[in-house]
């Protein structure tokens, strides 16, 4: 599929408690989630490796995206269609000499400078593209377990991003027939959703909301009811 297609990430572990991870990854694609990533910081990478080989498997069949997080190692070896990273990570144009240049790359933003310099990258700043960002994920919106000692930055900056976002479509600045996609996160689950989506948000990334379920192709499908349809205009 296509990232601009994408509306519900979810971030997991490797389920090492449960040793369900190939029927959960199996099950949240049923129910409707567009790309999972797997985010464990307490496995090695051979052992990543062989649960992203997992993962690959159920993702093409389902026609779905995979991703991994932090690592460009790991994401070279396995071959990864999507990579993530944070503020603090490899900066763009090292990733971009490393990964092959059809990986989605997406990065992590907490601020509206950082926002803006995210949306100013959607563009190559160069003829090899060696700067381009894919997506990025803004919040986290609510304090997280999965985010230890990050505050909240809260609902306005998806409404920050969203009025950006606007703003670029309205101003025709970009040559992208599309403004850059991008997804809230942190603390997202089924109590609070139409609090982003009204916010402006129509991408979000989910953990425990989907995780934690019981039934986690029906967590899926509920939260992905409650996305709006994407917008398709572009720009003049």
């Amino acid at each position: 599929m296509l990232l601009t297609d994408a509306q519900l990430y979810v971030c997991t572990d490797a389920r090492k408690d449960r040793g369900d991870f190939e029927d959960f990854v199996d099950a949240a694609f049923s129910g409707g989630v567009d790309i999972i990533q797997l985010r464990d910081k307490q496995i090695e990478a051979a052992e990543e490796l062989e649960h992203l080989e997992v993962l690959r498997a159920v993702a093409e069949r389902h026609g779905k995206l995979w991703a991994v997080n932090d690592r460009a190692d790991v994401a070279m070896l396995s071959g990864a269609p999507v990579f993530h990273v944070g503020q603090k990570d490899l900066p763009l144009p090292a990733i971009r000499r490393l990964v092959d240049p059809s990986v989605i790359v997406g990065l992590s933003t907490s601020s509206p400078a950082m926002v803006d310099a995210a949306m100013g990258r959607a563009e190559a700043e160069s003829p090899a593209g060696n700067a381009r960002l894919d997506y990025f994920c803004t919040g986290p919106l609510w304090a997280t377990p999965t985010k230890p000692g990050r505050s909240a930055v809260g609902l306005g900056l998806v409404q920050y991003a969203a009025r950006r976002t606007r703003e670029v479509l309205d101003a025709g600045k970009s040559s992208r027939r599309e403004p850059l996609p991008w997804f809230a996160i942190g603390g997202i689950d089924h109590s609070n959703v139409a609090e982003v989506v009204e916010a402006g948000a129509s991408r979000v990334v989910v953990v425990r909301a989907i995780t934690d379920a019981d039934d986690p192709a029906d967590a899926a499908a509920r939260l992905r009811a409650e996305l709006p349809a994407l917008a398709r205009e572009p720009l003049a």
